[in-house]
């Protein structure tokens, strides 16, 4: 049997090489197998699906597991970020108290008032600290505010911007002394009592004229931003911008008069710190 099928196909490749005898039972036969060639390599297709599959769902788990990495780390930096900004700050302060001849002590901001009509805010220091009403608050670039009342660990503080609130200034180019008072909003004071000949131009720096001795005298309050003047009026319309940065910082510095030590101020009596409480009000 074996010998007839190997001359049976001897024969048939010898007529298949001298011509084309055999083409179209090659194209029946490729045909009628091609179904089963499909089924012999499903098998195989099956299992390189099913590992692409796997490896992608893998690939996505890892590439969710990153992402979410890189959240928790970008939320890291932004803190980082922060305790830079706070600890460059913080250098600004203790750079400013050292160029400073008074004894100064830094105060961390409470919370302040939600009224935009009413700038105060609590400081993390109080009687106990030597705090008095009527301290001046300053930051590295300039006044703050003042302290308006003291518990004794604790104290509350008017900022400049305060609608209520009045500073003695003066121009340091000229001497010439006025009052500048809050408007409620951060980035702006206003000077309403310039007679209409007073010598002031835009850029002018305001600094504490210790008058009544609320705040002690040549510290940086503003920057002129605007001057004008309407014919006819009395004053001219001036307003400036605080040199402090207000609203930006969580910690101020406490200043002390050089005839007044924390210790002083501490052991003052109810009295005295009444008297001095109605002396410094806005």
């Amino acid at each position: 049997m074996l010998g007839v099928v190997v001359i049976a196909s001897v024969v048939m490749m010898s007529a298949d090489a001298g011509g084309s005898y055999m083409a179209p039972m090659r194209s029946a036969l490729a045909t009628v197998g091609y179904p089963f060639q499909i089924a012999a390599s499903l098998p195989a297709q099956t299992v390189n699906y099913l590992e692409r599959y796997f490896d992608r769902s893998e690939l996505i788990a890892k590439n969710n597991r990153l992402k979410q990495k890189n959240l928790q780390l970008k939320g890291r930096l932004q803190q980082l970020a922060s305790l830079e900004s706070r600890n460059e700050r913080l250098r600004s302060l203790l750079g400013s108290a050292a160029s400073i001849d008074r004894h100064v002590q830094i105060a961390q901001i409470l919370s302040s008032n939600p009224d935009p009509y009413r700038h105060r805010v609590k400081l993390n220091k109080g009687r106990e600290d030597g705090v008095f009403v009527g301290q001046a608050l300053i930051d590295a670039h300039g006044i703050v505010g003042q302290v308006v009342s003291v518990a004794p660990a604790t104290s509350h503080a008017v900022l400049l911007t305060d609608p209520n609130h009045g500073i003695p200034v003066e121009i340091n180019r000229t001497g010439q002394e006025t009052i500048a008072k809050g408007t409620g909003r951060a980035d702006t004071l206003k000077l309403p009592f310039l007679p209409s000949n007073a010598d002031v131009k835009k850029g002018d720096l305001l600094v504490t004229s210790g008058l009544a001795g609320r705040y002690p005298a040549g510290y940086p309050v503003a920057h002129v931003t605007k001057v004008k003047h309407t014919p006819g009026r009395e004053f001219l319309q001036v307003t400036a911008q605080p040199t402090a940065s207000l609203g930006r910082g969580r910690a101020v510095l406490l200043v002390w008069n050089r005839n007044t030590s924390p210790s002083h101020a501490a052991n003052s009596s109810p009295s005295q710190a009444a008297k001095s409480k109605a002396d410094s009000s806005p």
